[in-house]
Protein backbone atom coordinates (compact mmCIF):
# COMPACT_ATOMS: atom_id res chain seq x y z
CA UNK A 1 0.00 0.00 0.00
CA UNK A 2 2.48 3.07 0.87
CA UNK A 3 4.79 1.05 -2.24
CA UNK A 4 1.56 2.22 -4.24
CA UNK A 5 1.30 5.74 -2.69
CA UNK A 6 5.10 6.47 -3.16
CA UNK A 7 3.98 5.41 -7.00
CA UNK A 8 1.06 8.20 -7.19
CA UNK A 9 3.64 11.04 -5.66
CA UNK A 10 6.32 10.44 -8.09
CA UNK A 11 3.74 10.62 -10.88
CA UNK A 12 2.20 13.79 -9.50
CA UNK A 13 5.63 15.15 -9.31
CA UNK A 14 6.30 14.46 -12.79
CA UNK A 15 3.11 15.07 -14.06
CA UNK A 16 3.73 19.30 -12.21
CA UNK A 17 7.03 19.50 -13.89
CA UNK A 18 5.33 18.49 -17.79
CA UNK A 19 3.34 20.91 -17.12
CA UNK A 20 5.67 23.42 -16.02
CA UNK A 21 9.17 22.66 -17.90
CA UNK A 22 7.85 21.19 -21.86
CA UNK A 23 6.61 24.35 -22.08
CA UNK A 24 9.31 26.39 -21.71
CA UNK A 25 11.75 23.71 -23.49
CA UNK A 26 9.06 24.14 -26.75
CA UNK A 27 9.50 27.89 -26.65
CA UNK A 28 13.53 27.79 -25.75
CA UNK A 29 13.89 24.99 -28.91
CA UNK A 30 11.56 27.34 -30.93
CA UNK A 31 13.65 30.62 -30.89
CA UNK A 32 16.98 28.80 -31.18
CA UNK A 33 17.88 29.59 -27.74
CA UNK A 34 19.14 25.85 -27.03
CA UNK A 35 22.13 25.49 -29.24
CA UNK A 36 24.03 28.35 -30.61
CA UNK A 37 24.98 27.56 -34.61
CA UNK A 38 23.60 25.55 -36.99
CA UNK A 39 25.97 22.43 -35.63
CA UNK A 40 27.60 21.78 -32.60
CA UNK A 41 30.93 21.53 -34.44
CA UNK A 42 30.52 25.20 -35.69
CA UNK A 43 30.37 26.61 -32.52
CA UNK A 44 33.64 28.65 -31.06
CA UNK A 45 33.15 29.99 -27.44
CA UNK A 46 30.43 32.53 -27.82
CA UNK A 47 31.33 33.56 -31.17
CA UNK A 48 28.74 32.95 -34.02
CA UNK A 49 28.11 33.21 -38.11
CA UNK A 50 25.38 32.37 -40.06
CA UNK A 51 27.82 32.50 -43.04
CA UNK A 52 27.50 36.23 -43.44
CA UNK A 53 30.64 38.56 -42.21
CA UNK A 54 30.45 41.77 -40.46
CA UNK A 55 32.22 44.12 -42.98
CA UNK A 56 34.79 46.51 -40.95
CA UNK A 57 36.13 48.92 -43.28
CA UNK A 58 38.96 49.00 -46.17
CA UNK A 59 42.50 47.34 -44.54
CA UNK A 60 44.98 50.16 -44.54
CA UNK A 61 47.59 50.41 -47.41
CA UNK A 62 50.53 49.26 -47.15
CA UNK A 63 54.42 48.35 -49.14
CA UNK A 64 57.26 47.34 -47.43
CA UNK A 65 60.15 44.35 -48.66
CA UNK A 66 59.29 40.78 -48.08
CA UNK A 67 62.21 37.95 -47.04
CA UNK A 68 63.25 37.63 -50.85
CA UNK A 69 64.03 41.73 -51.31
CA UNK A 70 60.95 41.97 -53.05
CA UNK A 71 58.31 45.20 -52.66
CA UNK A 72 54.95 43.95 -51.58
CA UNK A 73 51.87 45.56 -51.27
CA UNK A 74 48.25 45.52 -50.79
CA UNK A 75 47.59 45.39 -53.66
CA UNK A 76 49.40 41.85 -54.60
CA UNK A 77 46.33 40.48 -52.58
CA UNK A 78 43.79 42.33 -54.86
CA UNK A 79 41.82 39.29 -55.25
CA UNK A 80 42.76 37.20 -52.55
CA UNK A 81 41.32 36.82 -49.02
CA UNK A 82 44.33 36.89 -46.48
CA UNK A 83 45.35 37.12 -42.46
CA UNK A 84 47.90 39.81 -41.73
CA UNK A 85 49.47 39.50 -38.16
CA UNK A 86 52.60 41.54 -36.26
CA UNK A 87 55.39 39.42 -34.88
CA UNK A 88 59.17 39.32 -34.50
CA UNK A 89 61.69 36.41 -35.09
CA UNK A 90 63.37 36.54 -31.90
CA UNK A 91 60.57 37.25 -29.81
CA UNK A 92 60.59 34.34 -27.21
CA UNK A 93 56.74 34.53 -25.97
CA UNK A 94 53.48 34.75 -27.95
CA UNK A 95 54.84 34.58 -31.43
CA UNK A 96 56.01 31.32 -31.61
CA UNK A 97 52.07 30.21 -30.93
CA UNK A 98 51.24 32.56 -33.00
CA UNK A 99 53.31 30.84 -36.01
CA UNK A 100 52.16 27.66 -35.19
CA UNK A 101 48.30 28.96 -35.78
CA UNK A 102 49.79 30.23 -38.60
CA UNK A 103 51.27 26.89 -39.96
CA UNK A 104 47.94 25.77 -39.26
CA UNK A 105 46.02 28.06 -41.63
CA UNK A 106 48.35 27.56 -44.33
CA UNK A 107 48.44 23.79 -44.25
CA UNK A 108 44.48 24.26 -44.06
CA UNK A 109 44.49 26.35 -47.48
CA UNK A 110 47.77 25.21 -49.11
CA UNK A 111 47.47 25.21 -52.76
CA UNK A 112 44.77 27.55 -52.68
CA UNK A 113 45.88 30.70 -54.88
CA UNK A 114 43.51 32.92 -53.94
CA UNK A 115 44.21 32.89 -50.61
CA UNK A 116 47.74 34.24 -48.32
CA UNK A 117 49.31 35.28 -44.82
CA UNK A 118 51.02 38.31 -44.70
CA UNK A 119 53.01 38.84 -41.26
CA UNK A 120 54.71 41.97 -40.64
CA UNK A 121 58.04 42.56 -37.81
CA UNK A 122 58.43 44.75 -35.94
CA UNK A 123 61.79 44.79 -34.82
CA UNK A 124 62.62 45.34 -38.71
CA UNK A 125 66.34 46.67 -37.57
CA UNK A 126 67.12 42.86 -36.89
CA UNK A 127 64.16 41.47 -38.89
CA UNK A 128 66.06 42.11 -42.18
CA UNK A 129 64.75 40.52 -45.84
CA UNK A 130 67.26 37.36 -45.11
CA UNK A 131 66.63 36.90 -41.62
CA UNK A 132 62.94 36.79 -42.17
CA UNK A 133 63.96 34.34 -45.13
CA UNK A 134 65.86 31.88 -42.52
CA UNK A 135 62.82 32.13 -40.39
CA UNK A 136 60.23 31.13 -42.73
CA UNK A 137 62.60 28.20 -43.59
CA UNK A 138 62.83 27.37 -40.60
CA UNK A 139 58.97 27.67 -39.82
CA UNK A 140 58.43 25.11 -42.75
CA UNK A 141 56.49 27.68 -45.09
CA UNK A 142 55.41 26.33 -48.04
CA UNK A 143 53.02 28.60 -49.72
CA UNK A 144 54.50 31.20 -51.83
CA UNK A 145 51.38 33.59 -50.58
CA UNK A 146 52.72 34.04 -47.40
CA UNK A 147 55.05 37.07 -47.41
CA UNK A 148 57.19 37.81 -44.21
CA UNK A 149 57.32 41.78 -44.40
CA UNK A 150 60.14 44.37 -42.95
CA UNK A 151 60.85 48.27 -43.74
CA UNK A 152 61.03 51.47 -41.88
CA UNK A 153 59.92 51.23 -37.84
CA UNK A 154 58.20 54.21 -37.58
CA UNK A 155 56.16 53.27 -40.83
CA UNK A 156 55.42 50.07 -39.67
CA UNK A 157 54.80 51.12 -35.97
CA UNK A 158 51.56 53.93 -37.25
CA UNK A 159 50.53 50.99 -39.26
CA UNK A 160 49.91 49.06 -36.89
CA UNK A 161 48.89 51.13 -34.07
CA UNK A 162 46.93 53.79 -36.25
CA UNK A 163 46.05 52.01 -39.62
CA UNK A 164 44.78 48.16 -38.08
CA UNK A 165 44.86 49.71 -34.56
CA UNK A 166 46.39 46.07 -33.51
CA UNK A 167 48.69 47.13 -30.32
CA UNK A 168 52.87 46.91 -30.97
CA UNK A 169 55.25 48.69 -28.95
CA UNK A 170 58.62 48.69 -27.55
CA UNK A 171 59.20 47.77 -24.19
CA UNK A 172 63.20 47.18 -22.57
CA UNK A 173 60.71 45.54 -19.45
CA UNK A 174 59.44 43.06 -20.51
CA UNK A 175 60.76 39.79 -22.35
CA UNK A 176 62.50 39.92 -26.00
CA UNK A 177 62.04 43.98 -25.57
CA UNK A 178 59.10 44.52 -28.16
CA UNK A 179 55.26 43.64 -27.01
CA UNK A 180 52.62 43.07 -29.59
CA UNK A 181 48.87 42.19 -30.08
CA UNK A 182 47.89 38.21 -30.58
CA UNK A 183 45.41 38.70 -32.54
CA UNK A 184 44.99 38.38 -36.56
CA UNK A 185 43.35 40.44 -39.49
CA UNK A 186 40.76 38.48 -41.88
CA UNK A 187 40.97 40.64 -45.14
CA UNK A 188 38.61 39.72 -48.10
CA UNK A 189 39.29 39.54 -51.80
CA UNK A 190 38.02 43.13 -52.02
CA UNK A 191 40.87 44.67 -49.68
CA UNK A 192 37.97 45.10 -46.61
CA UNK A 193 38.70 43.76 -43.18
CA UNK A 194 36.05 40.96 -42.46
CA UNK A 195 34.82 39.37 -39.30
CA UNK A 196 32.03 37.62 -37.32
CA UNK A 197 29.82 38.66 -34.34
CA UNK A 198 30.27 37.15 -30.55
CA UNK A 199 27.30 36.40 -28.73
CA UNK A 200 25.97 39.37 -28.06
CA UNK A 201 26.19 40.74 -32.03
CA UNK A 202 28.82 42.86 -31.99
CA UNK A 203 31.80 42.80 -34.46
CA UNK A 204 34.87 40.95 -32.95
CA UNK A 205 36.93 42.83 -35.57
CA UNK A 206 39.82 40.30 -34.79
CA UNK A 207 40.93 36.40 -34.58
CA UNK A 208 42.52 35.29 -31.59
CA UNK A 209 45.36 33.45 -32.49
CA UNK A 210 46.71 32.29 -29.27
CA UNK A 211 43.70 30.03 -28.78
CA UNK A 212 42.65 26.80 -30.95
CA UNK A 213 38.79 28.22 -30.85
CA UNK A 214 40.07 31.65 -32.34
CA UNK A 215 41.98 29.79 -35.17
CA UNK A 216 39.04 27.22 -35.85
CA UNK A 217 36.81 30.51 -36.35
CA UNK A 218 39.22 32.05 -38.80
CA UNK A 219 39.64 29.09 -40.68
CA UNK A 220 35.76 28.56 -41.09
CA UNK A 221 35.21 32.46 -41.79
CA UNK A 222 38.14 32.02 -44.67
CA UNK A 223 36.44 29.93 -45.99
CA UNK A 224 33.32 31.65 -46.35
CA UNK A 225 34.97 34.64 -47.92
CA UNK A 226 37.05 31.95 -50.12
CA UNK A 227 33.62 31.24 -51.82
CA UNK A 228 32.18 35.00 -52.23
Amino acid sequence: MLKNKSYIGISFIILLFGIYAVPKIISRIQNGDVVKGERLDQVTGNQKTNGKLQKIGPAPQFELTDQNGKKISNADYKGKVYVLEFFFSTCPSICPIMNRSMLEIQNQFFGNPNFGIVSITIDPEHDTAQVLKAHAETLGVKSSNWHFLTGDKKYIYDLANKGFNLYAGENSKVNGGFEHSGLFALIDKNGNIRCRKDEYNNPILYYDGLEKSGVKAIQQDIAILLKE
